[in-house]
């Protein structure tokens, strides 16, 4: 059961970005509101806070290539974390074997050169150390953590490096995954959110190899162990790499552990991918997945957002916040708040080395179809045309600066903005000056990213539900095509004119 619950987790793992909604499958819920309260949106923060020093990262390469990013933490607590950042992931997938970089990750630790998949299971439990290893199908990485007790660093050492230098990918265990992967897939499909997520990706991207979610089933029956051994031996290079950790240890003392573990990892040259240019965005379009019976209609409205590297990113993430990000939203105040038509609503956007989505959700009651696309338009529209008011951007700061401000109180948060900050390029100074970036954003700075990034001219709008009840309310707002379950055209419903 246990290996049942981590294949199906990973398989969820390799979607290029998680819903923040699941969808209800029962009509008529009354949440408890809180219409009526008054809603701060207020963070707690210090305005002193908004400077910040952030201790170093201490840095050393081994003789192999390895480079070693290290972040010492508070020494009265005796832990610590590790996280190996491979160069290659889901994107370096050949085009039909989509899936093999996560399937290589995942399976590494069930058989070694010298241990067996429960041998490695029984010494991690042993010594209380966890390790995982995964990728997304459009990801340009493949993230190893591993970590524990400072007292059992050796141990832990030991394991993580036999892991990732020596996985032999048992036929038998690969063959296992495989079945349970597949043999999982009609529970995944049975997910609208998973279904709308799939099909929004597709809409946008297109033959773009961000747009899929999750491997397709024919690629991952092709896959073989030697498959996994090929892919291993031709992208798991030290020069392809960099370790970051992060607790009660110095760097000092860490170099020579890892020299001793790590020392016999040989160099290598690997082929990174070269991604076409994202395609052309069409026009705004309403993609139907009919779903009979159901109660409810699951929405994912979307657009092409922006790269990580964007100077917009702040700014996005401040517009976004007004616009989706909580009760003081205007998505919640306005669609569950003021409408009730559901219980959860809001939006969020992705930003990679290629440009990311834009994406709001709701799962709402079938029957308020048409007033929540009318809604969410509605809020689409007002962000881009009127400057929010200066309680919203004032509020919408805070929270993202005390959000920030509680990060650095876990040196694993610190550790992931320091990987963001090396992944990027970014200078070393980037999460020092970040709070001061966040306190400039300015309201003409919201109105012209909501203006640029809420592109209502292309919007895609993927609705799951029941198609017969819902097939001509959708059709008022443009021409509609229809998918089954699998994502296959079903049939185009003629537009009723745009409202």
């Amino acid at each position: 059961m246990t290996k049942i619950l981590k294949t199906t987790l990973a398989i969820i793992s390799i979607a290029t970005f998680a819903a923040a909604v699941s969808a209800q499958e029962s009509a008529g819920q009354n949440p408890t509101s809180t219409k009526g309260a008054v809603i701060k949106g207020k963070a707690p923060v210090n305005k002193q806070l908004l400077h910040v020093k952030l201790p170093a990262a201490q840095e050393g390469t081994l003789k192999n290539g390895l480079h070693v990013v290290l972040l010492e933490s508070n020494h009265r607590l005796p832990i610590f974390s590790m996280e190996m950042v491979i160069n290659s992931g889901g994107l370096s997938d050949p085009a039909d074997m989509r899936g093999l970089a996560n399937m290589t990750a995942f399976l590494m630790r069930d058989g070694t050169a010298k241990h067996t998949s429960r041998e490695i299971s029984e010494a991690l439990d042993t010594i209380g150390a966890n390790f995982n290893a995964n990728t997304g199908v459009s990801s340009f990485t493949t993230n190893i953590t591993a970590g524990g007790l400072t007292e059992n660093l050796d141990q832990i050492l030991d394991l993580y490096s036999e892991i990732i230098l020596t996985p032999t990918y048992p036929a038998a265990e690969v063959d296992r995954y495989k079945s349970r992967t597949i043999d999982s897939m009609p529970q995944l499909r049975g997910n609208p959110t998973l279904l709308a997520q799939e099909r929004l990706y597709q809409a946008i991207y297109q033959n773009h190899p961000a747009s899929l979610v999750i491997a397709p089933a024919d690629a991952i029956k092709k896959i073989t162990a030697a498959d996994l051994v090929k892919f291993h031996d031709a992208n798991y290079f030290p020069n392809n790499a960099t370790l970051y950790i992060a607790g009660d240890v110095t760097l000092k003392e860490m170099l020579p552990k890892l020299e001793k573990v790590f020392g016999e990892w040989k160099a290598g040259t690997v082929k990174q991918p070269v991604l076409p240019a994202i395609p052309t965005q069409s026009g705004t379009k309403i993609h139907l997945i009919n779903r009979p019976g159901s109660v409810q209609t699951v929405f994912l409205i979307g657009t092409l957002s922006l790269e990580r590297t964007s100077p917009d990113y702040v700014a996005m993430q401040v517009m976004n916040r007004i616009l989706g990000v909580g009760p003081p939203s205007r998505l919640f105040l306005n669609i569950r708040e003021d409408k009730g038509y559901t219980y959860s609503v809001g939006s969020n956007f992705t930003s990679w080395r290629y440009p990311g989505l834009f994406i709001a959700q709701s799962p709402v009651r079938t029957e308020v179809t048409e007033g929540t696309i009318r809604e969410f338009t509605n809020e689409f529209k007002r962000i881009r045309d009127e400057k929010v008011t200066p309680v919203e951007l004032e509020n919408a700061k805070r929270a993202i600066i005390g959000r920030f401000a509680l990060d650095l109180e876990n040196p694993t948060g610190r550790l992931g903005n320091i990987i963001t900050q090396k992944t990027y390029g970014f200078p070393a100074n980037y999460w020092d000056a970040y709070p001061q970036k966040v306190n400039a954003i300015t309201a003409e700075d919201v109105q012209r990213v909501a203006r640029k990034y809420i592109d209502i001219n292309h919007l895609q709008i993927v609705a799951v539900g029941d198609a017969s009840k819902t097939r001509d309310v959708l059709a008022k707002f443009g021409t509609v095509q229809e998918y089954d379950s699998e994502g296959k055209p079903v049939r185009t419903a003629s537009a009723g004119g745009q409202n």
